[in-house]
C-alpha cells in the first residue's frame, strides 16, 4: 500500500507541474529551441509586405516656367481596371513654397502625406524660422523611399516635389525604390510617355513658359492622357507655385470630344 501511495504522489506532481525543458533554455516536447538573443519561432508574428498596389493613381505632370512651377494630377483613384474613386486629390501643398504630387498607390500616398503634415506641425511649434524646403523635402523623400526599399516593404509610390528654392524654380523626382533626379520638366506614369515630350517640344520651342502658356499647355497633356490612358480621368487638380505662394486650383474638368473615336481602327 504504501508503495502504491507514493507512486501516486509522483504521478500528481507530474500532472501539475507538466513536461519539464529537456536541457536548460531548450524545447519542450512539440515546441522549438529557442536560441540566445532570438525570438521562439512558435510566437513569433508574419511579416506583412505590400506585394502590390490595390487603389492606385496613374500620372503627375510638372513643368517650370517664368516665375514659378505647375503640377497637375487626375483625380482618378483605379482599383485594378475599375476606375471605382473619382474625388481622390493627389497633390499635398507641404507649405506656401512646396507642393508635392504622387503616382502609385493612393493609401501609400495618404501615410507618407500624414507623416509629412505632422513633421510641418513640429517645424511650426519650434518656430526656428526653418521649414521644408523643395530640395530638402526631396532630399528627405529619397532617404525614406530608400530606406523602405532596402527593408523589402516599399512605399508603392513615385512622387514629383515642385516649388520655388531661393525664388529659383525647382522639380525633383523620386520613384519607390529611391532613385532621384532634377529636372526643368517632368512627369511619371503614362505622363513620361505621352506628354513629356509635348511638354519638351513646347519649352525648346518657346524657351520660358509664361505663366498663362503653362497652364495651356498642362491642360493639352491632361486631354491628351484622359484620351489615351485607360488609368486618367478628364478632372484634375493644378498647383501654380510662384513668389506669391500656392495657387491650388480644381478640380478642373477639360473639356473633351469623341467625335472622331469612330475613326480609330486597330484596336478590334
Amino acid at each position: 500500500y504504501s508503495d502504491l501511495h507514493r507512486l501516486n504522489q509522483i504521478m500528481a506532481m507530474f500532472d501539475r507541474s507538466g513536461p519539464g525543458p529537456l536541457w536548460s533554455g531548450g524545447p519542450t516536447p512539440g515546441s522549438f529551441y529557442s536560441f540566445p538573443g532570438g525570438q521562439n519561432v512558435s510566437g513569433m508574428e508574419a511579416n506583412n509586405r505590400s506585394l502590390t498596389p490595390v487603389v492606385t493613381g496613374s500620372s503627375v505632370i510638372a513643368l517650370q516656367f517664368r516665375g514659378g512651377v505647375a503640377i497637375a494630377a487626375d483625380m482618378l483613384g483605379s482599383y485594378g481596371s475599375l476606375s471605382r474613386f473619382r474625388n481622390c486629390s493627389r497633390l499635398l501643398e507641404v507649405n506656401n513654397t512646396t507642393v508635392i504630387g504622387a503616382a502609385g498607390d493612393y493609401a501609400d500616398f495618404q501615410y507618407l502625406s500624414n507623416v509629412i503634415q505632422q513633421q510641418v506641425i513640429d517645424e511650426e511649434c519650434l518656430n526656428d524660422g526653418f521649414g521644408y524646403t523643395p530640395k530638402s523635402l526631396h532630399c528627405w523623400l529619397t532617404r525614406v523611399l530608400y530606406n523602405r526599399r532596402s527593408q523589402f516593404n516599399p512605399l508603392w509610390n513615385t512622387y514629383l516635389v515642385a516649388g520655388l528654392e531661393d525664388d529659383k524654380p525647382y522639380l525633383g523626382y523620386v520613384d519607390k525604390i529611391g532613385m532621384a533626379y532634377e529636372a526643368p520638366s517632368l512627369a511619371c506614369g503614362f505622363g513620361a510617355y505621352m506628354a513629356l515630350p509635348l511638354i519638351r517640344d513646347a519649352m525648346n520651342k518657346k524657351g520660358d513658359l509664361s505663366k498663362e502658356e503653362a497652364v495651356e499647355l498642362i491642360d493639352r497633356c491632361m486631354k491628351l492622357l484622359f484620351y489615351r490612358d485607360a488609368r486618367a480621368l478628364n478632372k484634375y487638380q493644378l498647383a501654380l507655385i510662384t513668389k506669391d505662394g500656392v495657387d491650388l486650383r480644381g478640380p478642373i474638368v477639360s473639356k473633351t470630344s469623341w467625335e472622331v473615336a469612330h475613326m480609330v481602327k486597330g484596336y478590334e
